[in-house]
């Protein structure tokens, strides 16, 4: 396994502000056939949102120069990847790298179609309705849905939806995609059942398990419908996963928070303000899957992650068929490395590997990037 480290990697760092009047915001709302089981075959909307140049000339995008970029488990897309704070727009630095950039929201996230099921906090865990009682619930209460609301097939079919609109009005064959966490199963899965219509991957922590069943479970499956977090949960989950001084800007902090109850005004107003996410089943994702992919990617593992540990990430590099792939081991960051210190380090790999198909040079091996210098 070729190694390369940080100190011998020259990569262009380019600072780019979220709100820059060279780059504008489009959205659009794609429609899809919906294979939720709760909205089956019914015709939805999916929330898209197009970051670009002003100067460029959308009737003619390099093939190689579309993007998209698909969220993970709880965090919708315009949040996680588009901050409007300073330089950590993970999309306008693509954005103001030539690229024509968009995100997605699947179904049950920011502001696509939320199934009616999410707006009834019966359809909560038990330990998560107890926050709402008495102010939006008399008492605790079961559910009204026998199971978890979306699925990994479902998802794909909505990413499916987003890629034709893409690949049809941009007159492209094909599209890259940017994924993150459970974002992983859902643009990796997605590409290796649609190599003709994936350039390249890039994967930040993707929540990879080589021994995830290949088939699904009878749907809906069992479980909980959706699921909330708060304030207090949001910074919990994130302080326990830092380890550098500096790692996190606190402004960062409140504007993500922000931006994340703005895309979901419902949740906004339970309790101290949530953000809803459906519970999502999954399969498919695994070592055969891996293994028979060939679209080149870019894997990143954050060192000090603890929702998707690094030795996962590192499987995924192991078992993947690609012969260009690289694991990016990034250090200094958590999970939310797009909204850390080394985020300008993250965000420029992605752009050597999306136009080079290499980071610092290197198109097959493991780099290091964002350690304390000793």
């Amino acid at each position: 396994m070729k190694v390369l480290m940080a100190f011998a990697l020259v990569i262009l760092i380019t600072p780019v502000l979220a709100q820059s009047p060279d780059i504008r915001t489009l959205e659009h709302r794609v429609k899809v056939k919906s294979t939720v089981p709760a909205l089956m075959g019914e015709t939805v909307e999916l929330y898209v949102r197009e970051r670009v140049r002003a100067s460029m000339k959308l009737d003619n995008v390099a093939a190689d120069r579309v993007v998209l970029f698909v969220h993970g488990a709880g965090t919708p897309a315009e949040v996680a990847f588009d901050v409007p704070h300073s330089d950590y727009s993970w999309m306008a630095y693509l954005a103001n790298a030539g690229f024509d950039v968009f995100s997605m929201d699947t179904t049950g996230y920011g502001r696509s179609v939320r199934p009616r099921e999410m707006s009834d906090p019966c359809n909560l865990a038990a330990e998560q309705q107890a926050q709402f009682v008495p102010a939006l619930i008399k008492a605790p209460c079961e559910p009204k849905y026998p199971g978890q609301l979306t699925n990994i097939a479902s998802d794909w079919n909505d990413i499916n939806a987003v890629v034709d609109f893409i690949r049809n009005t941009r007159k492209v064959e094909k599209v890259s995609l940017v994924a993150w966490s459970l974002g992983g199963p859902r643009a990796g899965g997605y590409a290796a059942q649609n190599p003709d219509k994936v350039h390249r991957l890039v994967l930040l922590s993707p929540a990879y398990n080589r021994a995830v069943a290949a088939t699904p479970p009878t749907l809906p499956d069992k479980g909980t419908v959706f699921n909330t977090q708060n304030r207090s949960e949001f910074d919990a989950n994130w302080d326990r996963q830092i380890g550098c001084p500096g790692q996190v800007d606190p402004a960062v902090r409140e504007v993500v928070w922000s931006e994340m109850l703005k895309s979901d005004p419902v949740g906004a107003k339970w309790g101290s303000g949530v953000r809803r996410a459906p519970s999502t089943t999954t399969w498919g994702w695994n070592a055969a899957a891996l293994a028979a992919t060939k679209t080149p990617t870019l894997l990143i593992a954050a060192a000090l992650d603890k929702q998707v540990a690094s030795e996962r990430v590192r499987q995924a590099y192991e078992d993947l068929g690609a012969g260009d792939k690289v694991l990016l081991d990034l250090g200094c960051a958590s999970h939310n490395a797009m909204w850390e210190a080394n985020h300008l380090e993250l965000f420029a790999a992605s752009r050597d590997w999306l136009t080079a198909g290499a980071v610092g040079g290197v198109r097959n091996g493991v780099v290091r990037l964002g350690y304390p210098k000793s």
